[in-house]
């Protein structure tokens, strides 16, 4: 199987070098500068564990070839349109595999390439670029969950998490991607709407008087939406999101916090944005989800 990974980020970065390093056929989409930066000093991936370098195989959009079985995605939802137009010879063959925030983003594929061309991911993971260019991987939590969902996905699903079995990380195959998708959104939505809004972490929120009850609040308001879009949160992935949602003594932030203090463009629009619309299309009133997201409205209007 041969793979493309548009960009070497904190996803694609840091699992296609594990993937590299378990023998995989990886190649990745690079805009000239960090093209330039990883054909010179290698691809650097720094764990709690330790750091290793890759020295892998990348091109430019100038150098693409349509010869590529699975191509995955994985820039902030903002890039997903200038990602797209920068694998245009690459894009004429293949499944596309994102693994991107939110749901709006499945729509935009399925519209411009096809359901049958568009199979579905979810990453965990907390990582960024340094200012060295490397990924830091910021706690232990490194998953894959991919699911097929068209029927001639399932073969090439499998074979991708047969792949993935062999590197050093998680991953799994879901039957039900778009579950998958709905449980993240639902739990990142909340992540990020309250770590932002208290510009503080999950341990800091819960130290408060009010910081729990208010994360639940946020957390029902937005279970409400997905059960009206017909994906109810079950308990697992429930009881899983709540006990890290109100951990004691969490350090645990939302990389939108990251983005915001630094002044960098947010994902706001497309995590809460977009779960405010099909809010209010269900007739959920989403209080707290709006106030989350216009304090970062109004942060990002004024630049700083």
């Amino acid at each position: 199987m041969k793979i493309l990974i548009v960009g070497a980020g904190g996803i694609g970065g840091f699992f296609g070098a594990k993937l590299i390093n378990a023998g995989a056929d990886i190649t990745f989409l690079l805009r000239d500068k960090r093209h330039q930066l990883i054909q010179a000093h290698g691809l650097t991936i720094e764990t709690p564990k330790g750091s290793f370098t890759v020295h892998p195989k990348a091109v430019t959009a100038g150098q693409l070839e349509p010869i590529y079985d699975l191509i995955i995605l994985a820039p902030k939802a903002f890039d997903l349109d200038e990602s797209l137009k920068s694998l245009t010879k690459a894009s004429t063959q293949g499944v596309l595999l994102p693994f991107l925030n939110g749901l709006s983003h499945m729509e935009a594929l399925d519209q411009q390439f096809g359901k049958a061309r568009v199979m579905g991911g979810v990453a965990h993971i907390a990582a960024m670029i340094t200012d060295k260019g490397a990924v830091k991987q910021l706690t232990d939590l490194n998953m894959l969950t991919v699911g097929p969902r068209a029927p001639d996905h399932e073969a090439l699903t499998k074979e991708f998490i047969a792949l993935c079995k062999m590197a050093d990380f998680d991953s799994a195959y879901s039957e039900n991607i778009e579950q998958v998708l709905w449980d993240k959104w639902v739990f990142l939505a909340t992540l990020a709407g309250m770590t932002t809004l208290c510009r503080g972490s999950v341990g800091e929120i819960v130290s408060t008087p009010y910081g729990k009850e208010l994360t639940l609040a946020m957390y029902e308001e937005c279970c409400s939406i997905a059960k009206a879009a017909g994906h109810a949160i079950g308990e697992v992935p429930r009881s899983k999101a709540i006990e890290m949602l109100t951990k004691v003594g969490s350090l645990f932030t939302a990389s939108m916090l990251r983005d915001l203090i630094s002044g960098q463009k947010t994902e706001h629009d497309h995590i809460l944005g977009k779960m405010i619309i099909k809010g209010e299309k269900s007739g959920v009133r989403c209080q707290l989800l709006k106030m989350a997201y216009t304090q970062i409205a109004v942060k990002q209007m004024k630049g700083s």
